[in-house]
């Protein structure tokens, strides 16, 4: 009898350990879903090919669907003073500074610094921060100031909590901005920069859409990449292959179905990068 209990008891923490492991290999794999890979991002939709480019939609990238930001200062229509502004951010489920677990960081550029927030201020080219509080130098005026949460590979979160729109006057500006925030607009965001070497074999375009969305029967985003145009009809970062070394120009406008760019001060924007190869 004795025996038969203590074989009984033995079977019962197997199960007990089992099960612990099993919840454990879950939640792992919950919070760090990596996919294998070996090629890059795998193609959402049609390949798109022009003048010797290629273009095409992804969607693999680490999913933070709980992830939240919001800028407490300076505060949505606020004033401030001219110079160094204070920055200050709340930021929940979302880790700065962490290198995105995902094989996407091995395919194209990737911050060192890992994870970071993307501050946009009248659709100039971005400053990262992988801080949640810092100053950053702005002008008298009225400014429009996008915030959103980034990928360590500088690809944005795209669902509603994960940005923050706002205006803030800076000084006593003698004109006053007309901005609709409850219009239809896109921000630039990548590429940017310099790409060198192993870089610049995969370059990543994504843009920052506020109060709209992509289809194949509504609006649109026409780039035109080194005089080619390519129509993208998906709000998703695209990749880019077979740039040449030196300058490229892109230029990306938010349309209508009918071609027609949609009237906003951002919605038409054009940028120069440089790839090298070393």
């Amino acid at each position: 009898m004795k025996k038969t209990y203590l074989l009984f008891a033995s079977a019962l923490m197997l199960a007990f350990a089992s099960c612990d492991t099993t919840r454990q290999m879950q939640d792992d794999e919950t919070r760090t879903p990596v996919m294998a890979t070996t090629t890059g991002p795998t193609p959402t939709g049609a390949v798109m090919s022009k003048g010797g480019l290629r273009v095409f939609a992804f969607d693999d990238s680490q999913k933070y669907p709980e992830s939240q930001l919001r800028l407490n200062t300076p505060p949505a229509n606020g004033v401030v003073q001219p110079g160094p502004v204070e920055f200050s951010y709340e930021l929940s489920n979302f880790q700065l500074t962490r290198m995105t677990p995902h094989s996407n960081s091995e395919f194209m550029a990737n911050s060192q610094e890992g994870q970071h927030i993307h501050n946009i201020v009248d659709n100039e080219p971005y400053t990262a921060h992988y801080e949640t509080t810092f100053t950053k130098e702005m002008e008298e005026g009225e400014h429009v100031v996008l915030s959103f949460i980034s990928r360590s590979y500088h690809e944005s979160l795209k669902h509603r909590g994960a940005y923050d729109l706002r205006m803030v006057t800076v000084g006593r500006p003698q004109q006053r901005m007309e901005f609709d925030m409850k219009g239809q607009h896109m921000f630039y965001s990548r590429p940017k920069g310099e790409y060198v070497g192993a870089d610049t074999r995969r370059i990543m375009l994504d843009f920052y859409l506020i109060n709209t969305d992509l289809s194949t029967t509504g609006n649109k985003v026409r780039a035109t990449i080194n005089g080619n145009e390519f129509v993208l009809d998906k709000w998703m970062p695209h990749i880019i292959e077979g740039l040449p070394m030196g300058e490229t120009t892109i230029k990306l406008e938010l349309i209508n179905n009918a071609g027609a760019v949609i009237p906003g001060p951002y919605n038409s924007v054009t940028r120069t990068i440089t790839l090298k190869e070393s």
